[in-house]
């Protein structure tokens, strides 16, 4: 059995689906109204062959005894359309006109207690009746409400003015749909498929060259859900040309910052190499600053040779051990710190023997850019203090600056947007949240007043280690237990 074709078959797009479409619930809501209508006519067809037959009752009431001839009876049943008239007034009189041949009734209706669902089924079985039927109808007397009128009628003639009126019914209900679905194919036109290919446009136009502004879409003062959508688009385009742009840069700050540390790595080698004699000098304030001196060269070094494996092959894999968080403060502190009133101080509030598994480098990196970051925003004070949630180690870092700037806050994390100094590039903080979340943790802010700034740091927690003495206590139990049905292999003696 062949498939009817769908609506997404009619060619012409969405304006002539919506014609279609709206010809056929025009057309499906005049069926409704159809039937409707079809039992309302019959009912006045009957109601008007009622009232001319009661008025045709008039002239057996002007005579003395109530009756006619034939032949005027013929002519009153002829001008009404009947076979007969009876009329039962309230004295229990009782006035006829007949004809001379009484014809056979085929169906009875009393429309004195006829519901409307009645009056339509009524309605359908003569619309479709093939014969014609003689019908004996009967109701109160339009012009007397004590009086019952009865009349035998042919059905044929009420089924063809019925079929008549329905075939108008039809050809207005026609019409109208087609007058409604041309307004309404004309308003949707206007008001909904053209600005949708006008977005459609845009889009393709935008898709092009997405660097060109001249491409971005500008908005219509439309208030509607079309202006939103305007609206919305120009911002995504606007959003997607400056991201472009702010990738075009990256790309050249990295081929620059290849360059640079290239150079830069041979420099702080030559630099090692020098430092290494300091290690021998006899100034003991001279050997206490050389190894904290050494450590920050191999630092640097080891940060330009991993900016040239990032640039060469993606980001470097980090290399997790297990430390004392408190260690990595201090060693913080001893390189940040300034001494005198004007000078950086840093508290280490981390609480004793609390250790993290994570690249030391890499969160060495990420402190010391917030605390570098509060000081060149005048911080005099930075605080570090952890607490554990639920397997998660939560590293407050909290200084008494300023705060940041609305505009700092609001491009938080973003690079080339979020810097709160003149010249910064704000590339500090987003290399801080890829460090922390590669580690599966994060950093936020968790407030920033005119009192200061708090960040979060969080890190999965460490799982408990087993003191090292312990370690070692079980390795040489396990070395000293003679194995299953043997001896030992020595005599046990004193430890070494």
């Amino acid at each position: 059995m062949a498939r009817m074709p769908g609506l997404r078959s009619v060619p012409g797009g969405l304006s002539v689906r919506l014609l279609v479409l709206t010809v056929l619930f025009v057309m499906l809501s005049e069926v409704l109204i159809f039937l409707p209508s079809v039992a309302r006519y019959r009912l006045d067809y009957l109601e008007s062959r009622l009232d001319a037959a009661h008025l045709a009752t008039f002239a057996l009431e002007a005579t003395p005894n109530n009756m006619v001839s034939q032949d005027l009876a013929n002519m009153l049943l002829a001008h009404v359309g009947a076979h007969g008239i009876i009329l039962h007034k309230p004295n229990n009189t009782t006035l006829m006109l007949d004809s001379e041949k009484p014809p056979h009734i085929d169906a009875t209706y009393d429309l004195r207690g006829e519901s409307f669902p009645m009056e339509v089924a009524d309605a359908l079985m003569t619309l479709e009746e093939k014969h014609n039927r003689i019908l004996r109808v009967l109701a109160v007397a339009p012009k007397d409400p004590g009086s019952v009128i009865e009349v035998l009628l042919d059905e044929q003639p009420m089924r063809r003015e019925m079929w008549d009126y329905g075939m108008r019914v039809l050809e207005v209900s026609i019409i109208i749909s087609l007058l409604t679905a041309a307004l309404l194919y004309v308003s949707l036109r206007w008001l909904l498929v053209t600005p949708l290919r006008r977005l459609i446009a845009a889009m393709m136009r935008f898709r092009e060259d997405p660097e060109d502004a001249a491409r971005v879409i500008v908005p219509t003062p439309r208030s509607d859900e079309i202006g939103l959508a305007q609206r919305e688009l120009a911002a995504m385009q606007e959003t997607v040309r400056q991201a472009l742009r702010q990738k075009e840069r990256l790309a050249a700050l990295g081929t620059a910052v290849t360059k640079i540390n290239h150079d830069l790595r041979n420099i702080l080698s030559t630099a090692r190499l020098m430092s290494d004699s300091l290690a021998d000098s006899a100034a003991p304030e001279v050997r206490r600053v050389t190894p904290n001196l050494l450590a920050a060269i191999d630092r640097a070094v080891a940060l330009c040779t991993r900016t040239l494996t990032f640039t060469r092959e993606g980001a470097p894999p980090f290399r997790r051990s297990r430390f004392a968080l408190g260690g990595l403060i201090e060693e913080l502190a001893e390189l940040e710190e300034r001494p005198g009133e004007d000078g950086l101080k840093l508290v280490n509030a981390v609480s004793a023997g609390l250790a993290v598994e994570a690249d030391r480098d890499q969160l060495f990196r990420v402190l010391q850019n917030l605390a570098r970051n509060a000081a060149e925003a005048g911080a005099r004070r930075i605080e570090f203090r952890d607490h554990t949630e639920e397997n998660m180690l939560r590293l407050e870092v909290a200084d008494d600056g300023p705060g940041l700037p609305p505009k700092a806050r609001e491009n938080l994390f973003r690079p080339f947007a979020a810097s709160a100094r003149p010249g910064g590039t704000g590339l500090g903080l987003a290399i801080a949240r890829e460090v922390m979340r590669a580690h599966g943790g994060d950093i936020a802010l968790q407030e920033s007043t005119g009192s200061g700034t708090v960040f979060v740091l969080t890190l999965p927690s460490a799982p408990p280690a087993k003191p090292v003495l312990q370690r070692r206590r079980e390795k040489h139990r396990v070395a000293a237990e003679p194995l299953p049905g043997r001896g030992p292999s020595r005599a046990p003696g004193p430890a070494p």
